[in-house]
């Protein structure tokens, strides 16, 4: 399997599993800081490497009166700021191919949405960067199909690539996740990230804006090891009905070290017995 380098960190094959995690978009700043700081300390007490995750826009909601996020200008310029503060490397989205050289400079890990997962020319512009890239695999999507994916991004020369489950399209308003599907996407070569929270969203579920259950993510985040992994993507909150965005899928921070504790222990047997 192909590593990743992210940061001082590797992804990928026998490397300790990773941790992506934080609010689904940047907040207020000193808000944004303390998660990322208690996620940070509950990594470090476990021997876990953190990348931390948020937004500067969320480009895909469900309302246009929805908070969107600070925009990609001040939203680099946290992210910055939260990179120094934390001493981790940062990850977010970017929608648009116009935005990968800036986002570039600042983020580790530029992420593409699962909704924009076929668009050639982002995923292009991201891959041409150098920079690891993410990306959500499509809710319409089966697993098989994120071959093509992978392709687009290594005819632009790079190999840095990380595959994300979050769940498929399953009726209205539901996704379902398909334990079968990481196996699949870790058979084509590159780390596997299992998005717990979002696979637990309904998308839309609440008319202008989208439910969620957060109660089943420590499920589908064990479940997730048990099938083997390379990396954990959590939205975490320290009180998600205060959330700006996602807030009905994300985890309360107070749950957090408990669930990671469960995760690593079935990692750790995973990897003794030679399956990882």
């Amino acid at each position: 399997m192909n590593t990743v380098k992210i940061g001082g960190y590797a992804a990928g094959g026998k490397n300790p599993l990773l941790l992506i995690a934080g609010p689904c978009v940047l907040e207020d700043y000193q808000r944004t800081l303390m998660i990322g700081r208690e996620i940070k300390a509950i990594a470090d007490k476990l021997g876990m490497p953190y990348v931390f995750k948020a937004s500067f826009d969320k480009a895909n909601r469900s309302s246009f009166a929805s908070f969107r996020g600070p925009g990609m200008e001040e939203g680099l310029k946290q992210l910055g700021a939260l990179k120094k503060e934390l001493a981790a490397p940062v990850v977010s989205d970017i929608h648009e191919p116009e935005q990968a050289a800036a986002a570039a400079l600042v983020l580790d890990v530029l992420q593409i949405p699962a909704f924009l997962c076929r668009q050639t020319d982002l995923i292009y512009a991201a891959a041409r960067t150098g920079k690891a890239v993410n990306v959500k695999k499509g809710q319409f999507l089966a697993p098989w199909d994120m071959k093509n994916v992978i392709a687009k991004i290594r005819e632009a020369g790079n190999e840095n690539i990380l595959l994300t489950e979050r769940g498929v399209s399953f009726g209205y308003n539901t996704l379902v996740t398909d334990m079968r599907s990481l196996p699949i996407l870790r058979s084509f070569g590159y780390p596997v990230v299992m998005d717990a929270t979002h696979s637990v969203q309904s998308p839309g579920g609440r008319g202008e804006t989208s439910g969620g259950q957060r109660e089943f993510v420590p499920c589908l985040a064990r479940a997730a090891a048990a099938a083997g992994i390379d990396a954990l993507f959590l939205e975490v909150h320290d009180n998600p009905e205060e959330a700006l965005s996602d807030g009905p899928n994300m985890l309360r921070i107070d749950q957090l070290e408990k669930l990671l504790t469960d995760v690593l222990a079935i990692d750790a047997v995973l990897c003794r017995g030679g399956l990882k």
